[in-house]
């Protein structure tokens, strides 16, 4: 299971990391949010959906951790 948990990360960072590139040619877009002050907001979003998944998959690996300790 530690394994999975490990690809899981593993595959997250690399879409984080593709994505953050892909992200980096459109400044115009970037620009213009930015100057509106929205870009705040969506970095507010992404990163509180972010934290949400990785409380969710922390509990669930402690869920499961413990399941298997009792078995």
């Amino acid at each position: 299971m530690i394994k999975i948990a490990k690809r899981l990360r593993l595959l997250a960072l690399g879409i984080f990391l593709s994505l953050s590139s892909f992200a980096q040619e459109q400044t115009e877009m970037a620009d213009v949010m930015r100057s509106n002050g929205k870009i705040y907001v969506v970095v507010a979003v992404c990163l509180t959906v972010l934290i949400g998944l990785f409380i969710y998959v922390f509990l669930i690996d402690r869920k499961i951790s413990k399941i298997e300790k009792e078995s």
